[in-house]
This record gives structure tokens, C-alpha cells and sequence, in this order.
């Protein structure tokens, strides 16, 4: 998809960083065009394939918590590939610095197969591929840390403080294009409205992405297998947020398949409480007030994009306000 953050780098650069990487001479390459922020190429090269993921080369142009996402992204594959038996890619060059181009860039392998959207399943299949993705949730679930936030900025001793402080960042960026959230605004009263209950949330990674565009599936031995791409927006947080996006939406307590896989394997379950339904009612109006802000940086009203966004976070907001307003 087309966005305003993509690089703009031409074909000789993309295969100089290869022979950099010592990868061998390119042969083919493509643009991956289903992500809407980082620039990403199909290239083989040396009789491998291989993804080129390429940063946004302006900070300035993007929101202030997506800033150091690329080392994000590396930092939550070496988690998930020593924590939990989910497949990701590896990684085989990375480059933080720009040394060779005025922008961050990583080079990792391409997994067989396609995302899961894309994929012909059966009612059987696609009952266990949505099973699968809350187990997928619960094993990084696993992976645990004692203060909340993005790992590429500052970390906060309680949830309250964490998401109080990443939605300031995004009214900042929304004042930084001359706009503003009032429903953002509101977020933050209820917020601390509720500081005691986002005060109980345990701190563990999460990933605020877990869709099935992110997810890479083939058939393989008679069975689906899975590998899970695109972690870079994960966070240290509230395990309630990864549940946006598991049957996304049905209210916390009726993802009846999703809760059922999860609780399955988690150390600790999650069982559609009072105080979980008020922090899912939050992470609800977070995403929306992501979605609005993005588009501001993304997007322009003739695309398709701000449309979406603008449609999603009206949904968003107004379902998790009745709900916040009713606890």
C-alpha cells in the first residue's frame, strides 16, 4: 500500500547493501507492498530469498513512539525465537547506524508460505488458525519484565503511567500536525479514572498487531504451520491489548474460541473480569486514537487509508467509551 513514510530507494542501492552483507549478487527483486510504513523488497540473491525491510529516512515524518522501531523489531525476533516455539524470520544483516544509506534497514530471511488472510481454510482450518493466534498471544505472553512501555524509549513502574504517557505522545503528535483528539482528550480521564484498576495489569511483552496479515501460514506434514512477521509495534504492556485483535469484534467476554485456546496454555488465564473488561475498554480507545493519529502521517482524505482509519477509530472509540462509561 502506498503511504508517505515508505524510503524511497531505487534497485542498484538495494543490491549494493546486499553485496555489503557479503549476500551475494541480487537477481531478482520486488516491492512487498501490503505493509504502510517501513519500505520492504522480495530480493534473492546468491540462490536465497531474502526480505529487506528499510525504514521511514525522516523522524520527523513519523509518530514520535514509532521512532527506533527497526531496532524494536530486531530486539522482539531475538525475544520471541529464545522465549517461545513460534517461528520467525532470522536475521542476517542490520545496519542502525546508516552507514550506507541515510535511513535504518535490516535484511532477514523470507519464510515460505503466505499471510493468513490469504490463505483458502476450510471452517475447520480457519476455527484452528484462530486458536492458534491466542496461543501464538500467550506465548509472549510468557516473556516478562517488571516496568511498562516501548523498549526504544522510557519505561513506567504501572500501566497507568505507561498508556497515560504513550497516549500524551500521541496527542503530541496529533498537536505537532496542527490537530486535535478530543476523543483522545477524553481517553485520558478516563484513564486516570481507572488508574487502579490499569494499576493491577502484570507486565509482559505484547504486541497491539496481532493480525492476520502478519502472520505467515503454509501447509506442511498434513497440518497448517505457522511463523508469526512485522513485530516492531510490540511493547511492554497489558496482555489484555493482544485480545483487540483476536476475533476482533466481539466484546472481551464473548471471544469464547480465543479465551478457550489461550487459557489453554497460559500461566495466567484470562477470564472476562470487571477490571479486564475496563483495561480491554482502554486498549480499545488506545488503538483508535492510534489509528487516528496516523493517518495525519500516512495518508491524505483521497486516500483509501484515512477513510479506514477514520471509520475504525469512530467504531473504536465510541464501543470502548459506552463500555467506560458503564463500568
Amino acid at each position: 500500500m502506498v503511504s508517505r513514510t515508505k524510503f524511497e530507494i531505487d534497485s542498484p542501492a538495494i543490491e549494493g547493501l546486499f553485496r555489503a552483507a557479503g549476500l551475494g549478487e541480487v537477481t531478482a527483486l520486488a516491492p512487498l507492498n501490503a505493509g504502510e510504513y517501513n519500505a520492504v523488497f522480495s530480493v534473492t540473491a546468491g540462490g536465497k530469498e531474502y526480505v529487506i525491510k528499510i525504514a521511514p529516512g525522516d523522524d520527523s515524518a513519523v509518530m514520535a513512539c514509532e521512532k527506533g522501531m527497526m531496532a524494536a523489531e530486531v530486539f522482539w525476533y531475538k525475544q520471541i525465537r529464545e522465549h517461545t516455539s513460534i517461528a520467525v524470520p532470522e536475521i542476517y544483516a542490520v545496519d542502525l547506524e546508516r552507514r550506507r544509506i541515510p535511513t535504518e534497514y535490516f535484511i532477514m530471511e523470507k519464510l515460505p508460505g503466505q499471510t493468513l488472510n490469504k490463505m483458502r481454510l476450510s471452517k475447520i482450518e480457519k476455527k484452528e488458525a484462530s486458536a492458534q493466534m491466542a496461543k501464538m498471544a500467550a506465548q509472549i505472553h510468557s516473556i516478562k519484565n517488571d516496568r511498562f512501555g516501548n523498549v526504544q524509549g522510557e519505561l513506567y513502574d504501572d500501566w497507568h503511567r505507561a498508556v497515560r504517557a504513550m497516549v500524551q505522545m500521541m496527542l503530541g503528535d496529533c498537536a505537532r500536525k496542527g490537530k486535535q483528539s478530543k476523543r483522545g482528550e477524553r481517553l485520558l480521564a478516563y484513564i486516570d479514572q481507572y488508574r487502579d484498576v490499569l494499576r493491577q495489569a502484570e507486565c509482559c511483552m505484547v504486541n497491539s498487531d496481532l493480525w492476520p496479515q502478519n502472520i505467515i501460514c503454509k501447509r506442511g506434514n498434513g497440518a497448517l504451520q505457522y511463523a508469526w512477521i512485522d513485530v516492531e509495534r510490540s511493547y511492554w504492556g497489558d496482555r489484555i491489548v493482544d485480545f483487540l485483535s483476536l476475533e476482533m469484534m466481539a466484546p472481551l467476554a464473548e471471544k469464547k474460541l480465543s479465551l478457550a485456546a489461550y487459557n489453554e496454555i497460559t500461566d495466567k488465564p484470562v477470564l472476562a473480569t470487571k477490571n479486564e473488561i475496563i483495561r480491554y475498554a482502554v486498549a480499545q480507545a488506545y488503538l483508535a486514537l492510534a489509528m487516528e493519529t496516523e493517518k495525519y502521517f500516512r495518508y491524505t482524505p483521497r486516500h483509501i487509508g484515512w477513510w479506514r482509519d477514520v471509520t475504525a477509530s469512530k467504531w473504536l472509540f465510541g464501543t470502548a467509551f459506552k463500555t467506560l462509561d458503564n463500568a
